[in-house]
């Protein structure tokens, strides 16, 4: 007994002792961490992380006391571990208008086993040829073919909600999430996903899986390291997602490079791609790897797992959210209705590319939708260099810096009433004067989603699809859902909507 316990310790110490250079770092910055305002500690092992061991929506509500209390920095510590914590749009500027501070913390590490270092978590020369190879993906002529499948997906969502829209209400979270799977897995994939095969089916759930295990261990600091994560019962939970996750992919991928030809991508100054075949995002990774030998068959699976995961639940997020504020808000849902007669003609027309962009007032909405309830509601970077705060706080290179996405958005200073939903807050007018880093639904600088114009022109196509069919009415609404911290902005319960057929 006595043996097998020393073998252990032996096995632990030498574990801890490849991770030494990281927790010699965190301590370092740690020391200047203390010196920032915030929560006091617990004490010296839990830090004052200890107030977020409770519910997610406890720690959702605990983080934005914290913001408005401590603004605008303020420290969480656990132990060796230590963050600044980053609420005011001018510290958000200084992080992420240079490339000094492109690193992801050590957070995102936890995404590795699943989705490797790809475009979410590369960082250096890596990062700089996967953005490369895959910005020809959201040329404005790609967009164009990608419409038309946002149409389709979005035709097959209001059959759905046309079979239940005699119910007093409909939770439109789960159906919204499995049409924004369908449409990232064909224009990411090109492959088509009805969701009636045990592999399809299991692949969703393999999704949600995961999205839970990375929850669990984010709410509990010490996991986030792979060495005593080792040791917990989930660990192997999640390699079996994971390994579910792999297997779709890598079949998906090898059935897509069967029949695969090499594609020109478009450049800035083409107008039109006159490619015949949909160009999913997978066939541009395909012709990286045969033609110049950038990516390889890991590579791949990293790209496409990353824009599967971030694809789909940023974009479910935020079109549950839209629904219930046009819901909620009549006057909105008007306007733009009448904005949609102005540029279809006929509103169960099917909107081009060219049609989506020319409405303002919806994107105004959506827009106004993002900045109250931000996808991605937090982002987090390690610090290139020493940082000097807006009010004189220093930070030491390595330190982990998280950026208060949704706090910064619900700031009265920058936005008067933050809690009312008004879509003229984006006139021209009401927001040229506006700091440059006050409205980051997606990020800023050389890290910026990729994906913003993909996923504007899908929530207005889901929007007015769904409009021209029902007159949506409020169930839930602001003051009724609960936000819980995930690594999206979710809802305690899903998101509930009336659906009124349309005369």
């Amino acid at each position: 007994m006595l043996v097998s316990t020393a073998i252990l310790i032996a096995f632990v110490i030498f574990l801890v002792a490849l991770s030494f250079k990281n927790i010699r770092e965190h301590f370092y910055s740690l020391l200047y961490i203390h010196n920032l305002p915030g929560p006091p500690a617990n004490d010296i092992l839990t830090g004052n992380l200890l107030y977020l061991y409770t519910t997610p929506d406890n720690v959702f509500k605990t983080l934005r006391e914290w913001s408005k209390l401590y603004y605008p920095v303020y420290k969480t510590t656990c132990a060796h571990l230590g963050a600044a914590n980053i609420v005011s749009p001018d510290d958000f500027e200084t992080v992420l208008s240079t490339p000094i501070h492109m690193e992801k913390s050590f957070i995102y590490n936890m995404l590795h086993d699943w989705l490797g270092t790809g475009l979410l978590t590369s960082t250096g020369l890596k990062w700089q040829i996967r953005r490369k190879i895959l910005t020809p993906a959201f040329h404005f002529s790609i967009l164009q073919q990608f419409t038309a499948i946002f149409n389709e997906e979005t035709e097959k969502l209001v059959k759905v909600f046309r079979q239940e829209c005699d119910k007093p209400y409909i939770n439109v979270t789960p159906h919204v999430t499995q049409f924004t799977l369908k449409t990232i897995a064909e224009t990411a994939m090109g492959t088509k996903l009805q969701f009636t095969s045990h592999k399809e089916i299991s692949y969703k759930k393999s999704i949600f899986e995961m999205g839970e295990l990375l929850l669990y261990r984010l709410l509990r600091t010490w996991l986030i390291y792979k060495f005593l994560y080792l040791f917990t019962s989930r660990y192997y939970i999640e390699r079996k997602v994971i390994k579910h996750l792999h297997s779709f992919t890598d079949s998906v991928i090898a059935e897509r490079e069967k029949n695969f030809k090499e594609v020109v991508p478009p450049t800035e100054n083409d107008d039109v791609y006159t490619g015949k075949k949909r160009l999913a995002m997978l066939d541009l990774l395909l012709t990286a790897k045969h033609k110049e030998g950038t990516i390889d068959d890991v590579g791949i699976r990293e790209e496409v797992d990353t824009f599967m995961f971030e694809g789909h639940d940023t974009t479910s997020v935020a079109l549950s959210f839209a629904l219930m504020q046009i819901a909620c808000h009549k006057d909105v849902q008007d306007r733009i209705v009448e904005e949609m007669g102005e540029v279809l003609g006929d509103l169960k027309k099917k909107p081009t590319c060219n049609d989506l962009q020319e409405m303002r007032y919806l994107e105004r909405a959506i827009k106004e939708v993002l900045r109250m309830y931000p996808s991605v509601h937090f982002i987090s970077r390690k610090l290139g260099e020493d940082m000097v705060t807006r009010c004189g706080h220093t930070i030491s290179k390595g330190s982990m810096v998280n950026l208060h996405i949704y706090d910064l958005h619900h700031n009265p200073e920058i936005y008067p009433d933050p809690e009312k939903f008004d879509p003229d807050r984006f006139l021209p007018e009401n927001s040229q004067t506006r700091h440059p880093f006050a409205y980051l639904p997606f990020s800023a600088g050389a890290r910026n989603c990729i994906g913003k114009k993909f996923a504007m022109l899908e929530l207005k196509t889901a929007i007015c699809g769904i409009l021209a069919n029902f007159v949506l009415e409020p169930i839930d609404s602001a003051s009724t859902i609960v936000l819980v911290a995930d690594i999206v902005l979710r809802t305690k319960e899903g998101i509930k909507v009336r659906f009124v057929p349309r005369a």
